[in-house]
């Protein structure tokens, strides 16, 4: 059992899979699950770092207990306080009533008004430094990646980074936990999915976590959520800073609401003005189908997007409504946007979506088309000429 959980060193992992999730934070679909990561270090003072959601905690004291037998913990690392990490602090407790809590002066606010929890504390600032033996962890701040709390902890003897959330991705951890040991590829697609849902407003912050981590020589990072990286620290990291650059292949991504299948006409007829010119990467998505999650790292990897919402009620669509409001919540920049609509009686949606544009400040492409009814030959036109309009501006790009 020990040494199926070795990482390297003297640094063991005891995460726990759910399996059984639907959805994280009630929101994202987990069609692969998802790991909750902790990391054991087995030296001569013993220290486990962060923890496991409460309802594994069984599976977890056992993992931990396997390798440390009756011994008991001296510190628990917290890097990141969300429940999901952070939910077994009171029973480890618990367990080991004299262990030493190390965080930084938000962590232990956090920790009391969540749990109650209290006992024994090392306040750590940026930069900070804790000897356990043969291991030895400095601490650094990265303060909103992606709560105010958030800190990493570099281990400078094996040049292990145990990274909180950053790096992270949905997913189960089927057997291995080392991505050398196991297939990633289920892992890219979530790390974006998840990075874009969880992370993707503060981009800002992952750029500064980025330059402070830049200089130190990172052979493994041990995130909280999926494999821990050895082979793929390059692409990895590389991911997370295009991210957070807001960076964007050139594709785009037609979003739209269709009660009766004639706002979707329009889309189908954009869709296909842009292939004819050229434009390969085309993902469709109907809001009353397609889980928001997908839409929005779709948004995430392609520099344009096209927004269409039949008007209802004198509104915008409701789940365009929504999207739109979760676009804006991640402060996404650098996108081309084009809109369309449609109405029986009396025209609305892409009046109120002009007011997206102005707040996303999205580069507007194109004339916005509104159709009255159903399709007709100056739509198809118009439709096409949208379409055309956001192709020339993504070749553009290529010069």
């Amino acid at each position: 059992m020990e040494q199926n959980s070795l990482i390297k060193g003297k640094v063991h992992y005891v995460g726990v899979n759910d399996r059984n999730k639907h959805l994280f934070e009630g929101m994202w679909p987990l069609p692969y699950g998802v790991s909750y990561n902790s990391y054991l270090i087995d030296d001569d003072m013993i220290a486990l770092v962060d923890t496991v959601d409460i309802n594994f905690f069984e599976v977890y004291i056992h993992k931990i207990k396997k390798i440390i037998g009756d011994r008991p913990i001296n510190y628990l690392i917290i890097n990141h306080m969300e429940p999901d990490h952070s939910g077994s602090i009171r029973l480890i407790q618990q367990h080991y009533p004299d262990i030493i809590i190390v965080g930084n002066k938000q962590t232990f606010g956090m920790i009391e008004g969540f749990y109650g929890v209290t006992g024994q504390q090392y306040l750590v600032k940026d930069g900070d430094f804790l000897a356990l033996g043969h291991h030895k962890l400095r601490f650094y701040l990265t303060p909103m990646v992606h709560w105010p709390e958030t800190m990493m902890s570099f281990d400078e003897t094996d040049g292990i980074l145990f990274s909180g959330d950053a790096f992270g991705c949905f997913g189960t951890l089927d057997g291995g936990f080392i991505d050398s040991r196991i297939n990633t590829d289920k892992y890219w697609d979530e790390m974006v999915r998840y990075y874009s849902n969880i992370v993707g407003k503060y981009g800002s912050p992952v750029q500064r976590a980025l330059q402070k981590l830049g200089g130190l020589p990172i052979n493994t990072i041990c995130s909280t959520h999926g494999p821990i990286w050895e082979e793929n620290i390059a692409k990895v990291v590389g991911i997370y800073d295009k991210l957070s650059k807001y960076e964007a292949e050139e594709g785009v991504v037609i979003a739209y609401g269709s009660m009766y299948g004639n706002t979707e006409q329009m889309a189908e007829a954009i869709a296909s003005e842009l292939s004819a010119q050229g434009i390969k990467n085309i993902v469709m998505h109907n809001v009353s189908k397609s889980n928001p999650s997908y839409i929005l790292a779709d948004i995430f990897k392609y520099k344009g997007l096209i927004v269409g919402s039949p008007t209802y009620s004198n509104q915008i669509y409701p789940e365009i409504e929504s999207l739109i409001s979760k676009i804006l919540l991640r402060e996404i920049k650098v996108r081309y946007l084009g809109l369309f609509g449609s109405f029986t009686w009396a025209g609305a949606a892409v009046k109120r979506m002009g007011d997206f544009a102005t707040q996303s400040k999205f580069e507007l492409i194109g004339d916005p088309v509104e159709m009255k009814q159903g399709m007709k030959d100056i739509t198809y036109d118009q439709c096409a000429n949208l379409g055309r309009a956001m192709a020339d501006r993504l070749k553009a790009d290529r010069e």
